[in-house]
């Protein structure tokens, strides 16, 4: 059984439901370069403390598709998603069926109450059930289906509590310190105040901010959506300046 972890809450919750269920399992991590250094030590931690594998792999940086694309992610180009998330996942589980010679099950860590529209996407799937991946996301070639891959989604029905309560405070540390999503640090695609919260966190988010700044010209885009992100960004006593 292999998971795919992101050092985020839904998807250690079913490496930790798996290895409870006696699978023999492995976990597999898709490092975008662009994440906080305290979710690549809770990757290592988790795989001491539960004691399991998790392979690294990696298909280039958040840096390497920006200038790739010529712009920033954004919520209809998920670009960065695609090629340094689903199409490792997806090449490196064909290569593991082949080499086995057999299927194995994928246990995803999608939850419906993340938005309105993935419950209603997910709407008729069910936590006990077995999917080809294409029917969990169509991204996913159908050959993974005929090489065995099978998708779960134990936890397509739990709530943000039911998470946070299973996982009893072994959580990322980021979770803590006001961030409700982990992962790119921050998530490009996602809206001003994340990012602005992210950009001012510690050095972390000052180094990714001096990157993206970086960008912009080279690009010609701005990673702001807002006017007030904008401001922050390029007003008088700038965001950068003040921290």
């Amino acid at each position: 059984m292999i998971v795919p972890v992101s050092g985020g809450k839904d998807s250690q919750t079913c490496l930790k439901l798996a290895i409870a269920a006696g699978h023999d399992v492995e976990g597999v991590f898709c490092d975008t370069q662009f994440e906080h250094p305290r979710t690549y030590a809770h990757v290592c931690w988790m795989a001491k403390h539960y004691g399991v594998d998790i392979t690294c792999i990696s298909a280039g940086s958040v840096e390497q598709q920006i200038l790739k694309h010529r712009r920033f992610p954004g919520g209809g180009a998920r670009f960065c998603t695609e090629e340094l998330k689903i199409i490792p996942a997806k090449k490196y589980y064909k290569r593991e069926a082949e080499r086995s010679g057999k299927g194995f099950e994928v246990w995803y860590g999608m939850r419906g109450g993340e938005s309105s529209e993935r419950g209603k996407r997910y709407a008729d799937k069910v936590g006990d059930d077995l999917y080809p991946p294409h029917e969990v996301l169509s991204k996913y070639p159908k050959y993974l289906h005929r090489l065995g891959v099978m998708f779960r989604l134990p936890i397509i029905d739990w709530s943000e509590e039911d998470v946070f309560a299973y996982l009893d405070g072994e959580q990322n540390p980021l979770y803590s310190q006001g961030f409700d999503r982990v992962g790119c640090f921050p998530c490009l695609a996602g809206g001003d105040k994340s990012k602005l919260r992210a950009f001012r966190h510690d050095k972390t988010g000052r180094k990714h901010y001096q990157m993206v700044r970086d960008l912009e010209p080279i690009v010609g885009r701005s990673i702001w959506k807002s006017k007030s992100g904008k401001a922050a960004f390029d007003g008088p006593g700038c965001m950068f300046c003040s921290i």
